[in-house]
C-alpha cells in the first residue's frame, strides 16, 4: 500500500545545504519510493547546545510502498553514508533524517516514534511541512498550519534555492 510520508532533513556540518541537496537526490532514488516534492531550505539556531553552527533544515514529501521501519533503515543508511556520528544528544551532525509523518499512522516503539515526538515544537520542521502541503494534518486532527502559528520561534530564515544534486550511487 502506498503511503504519503514526510521526512525532515537537517545538517550543520560540512556544507549543510549541499548535504541536504545530496540527501534529497538519494531519497528520490529509494526503492518503491517516489519524491513528490521538496521544501525550501531554512537556517535556524540549534536546539540544545548552542556551541555549534546553525542548522539548515528542510523536508521532502515521499510516496512509498516501504513499511515504516524499512524506510527508517534506508534513512539511517543514507545518514551513515554522509558520515553521521551520534556523539552528543542534539549535537552537530552531517545529516539527520527523521520520519515526521507516515500517512495517518501513529507508531511508538524503541526505534521509531511517528509523528515525530518534537514536531509540534520545531518551527524548522513545521514550516517546511507547511510549504509542502498547507492542508496537512496530524493523525490527531491538528493542522500543521495551526501548530506552526503557535510554535516557538527559533530564528528561522529561508535560504535561497539550491539546485538538487545529481544522485550517483558511488
Amino acid at each position: 500500500m502506498t503511503t504519503d510520508v514526510f521526512v525532515g532533513l537537517g545538517s550543520n556540518l560540512e556544507n549543510p545545504a549541499a548535504q541536504l541537496a545530496r540527501a534529497v537526490a538519494e531519497l528520490a532514488a529509494l526503492p518503491q519510493t517516489t519524491l513528490v516534492a521538496q521544501s525550501p531550505f531554512y537556517a535556524s539556531r540549534p536546539v540544545g547546545p548552542q556551541d555549534q553552527p546553525d542548522f539548515v533544515n528542510g523536508a521532502v514529501w515521499l510516496r512509498t510502498d516501504l513499511a515504516p521501519h524499512a524506510l527508517l533503515d534506508h534513512l539511517q543508511a543514507i545518514e551513515q553514508a554522509h558520515g553521521r556520528e551520534r556523539m552528543r544528544h542534539w549535537g552537530p551532525r552531517t545529516l539527520d533524517l527523521d520520519i515526521l509523518l507516515f500517512g495517518q499512522e501513529t507508531l511508538d516503539d524503541e526505534r521509531l516514534v511517528v509523528p515525530h515526538r518534537e514536531l509540534v515544537n520545531r518551527d524548522f520542521a513545521l514550516q517546511p511541512l507547511l510549504d509542502l502541503n498547507p492542508d496537512l494534518t496530524l493523525p490527531d486532527g491538528r493542522t500543521v498550519a495551526a501548530l506552526r502559528q503557535s510554535c516557538p520561534d527559533n530564528g528561522l530564515r529561508k535560504l535561497p534555492p539550491i539546485p538538487r544534486a545529481p544522485f550517483s550511487p558511488n
